[in-house]
């Protein structure tokens, strides 16, 4: 299917959230799965941004989501522990209230009975503990669940009014990420450009990006929908100080700016290396 019959694509962006993130006391591992789903899926991810547990900043960056139109995941901070505010900033960036969502109620209460079960003991729906976990059910009015295969507690999203939505998971990878897939198989595979990307690039020696750059710019003009990058690299274990120079976009287009991108190198008498593709 070529690219003509898709949809014009939204941008793709992450939110990544916890103060576990930005002291080093945990690696971040969702942006890389992330851009991986995407990129199943013949998708890029456009951006991600992190951010601490403060719900002033969390609301600042759920409130440009949403009045983006931009599909964005946000990972992490949607529990009932006093440390959790992504629930309540997402409401407050939308400017709606929280309400116990029926569906989410339902599921929270079978994963308390499944726990009890396994322990042997009693479901006792009133005990305070329980009560207290029917508040990861709680979500932004208008919240539509996202089912999570591994524990049955839901995540949620929202759309906001300029058309942006943000899709909000656990931050445990285990349920983020399979969560990620249904939410992207189930509401964009309309989206879906599978073999309709491709990246050309070769391994410069002996040249400067300075003066590479006229040539990037003559590409990008020729060619419209093409990007020209250069991936600069000072100590590549493999290649030692080169440029990778390269262009990204849909095949047929790359197949015609790649060769001038190659017959452009030759006045600069730079020794070029492998030729690389990626799609």
């Amino acid at each position: 299917m070529s690219n003509t019959s898709h949809p014009p694509r939204p941008e793709f962006g992450l939110i990544i959230v916890g103060d576990e993130i930005l002291s080093g006391k945990r690696a971040d591992k969702h942006m890389p799965k992330t851009i991986e789903l995407l990129a199943e899926r013949g998708l890029p991810l456009d951006w991600a941004d992190y951010v601490g547990d403060s719900p002033e900043r969390i609301t600042q960056k759920l409130k440009r989501a949403f009045d983006s139109h931009s599909i964005v995941f946000s990972c992490g901070g949607i529990g009932a522990t006093p440390d959790d505010h992504t629930r309540q900033c997402a409401a407050r960036a939308l400017g709606v209230d929280l309400a116990l969502h029926p569906e989410a109620e339902v599921l929270i209460r079978a994963r308390m009975q499944d726990v009890a079960k396994e322990q042997g003991v009693p479901y006792e729906p009133d005990r305070d503990d329980n009560k207290h976990r029917l508040n990861m059910g709680v979500f932004p009015q208008g919240a539509k669940i996202i089912p999570n295969p591994y524990n049955k507690i839901p995540g949620f999203s929202c759309f906001g009014s300029e058309g942006g939505a943000v899709h909000f998971v656990p931050g445990f990878p285990v349920m983020a990420w399979p969560m990620i897939a249904w939410v992207l198989d189930t509401y964009y595979p309309h989206f879906f450009q599978t073999n309709a990307w491709v990246e050309k690039s070769v391994i410069v020696f002996g040249a400067m990006e300075a003066s590479l750059t006229p040539l990037m710019e003559t590409i990008e003009q020729d060619h419209p929908g093409v990007k020209v990058f250069s991936l600069p690299s000072v100590d590549h274990p493999q290649y030692g100080r080169h440029i990778e120079l390269g262009v990204k976009g849909d095949p047929t287009k790359v197949d015609q700016a790649y060769p001038q991108l190659l017959e452009g190198l030759k006045p600069f008498g730079a020794k070029l290396g492998p030729e690389l593709v990626r799609s």
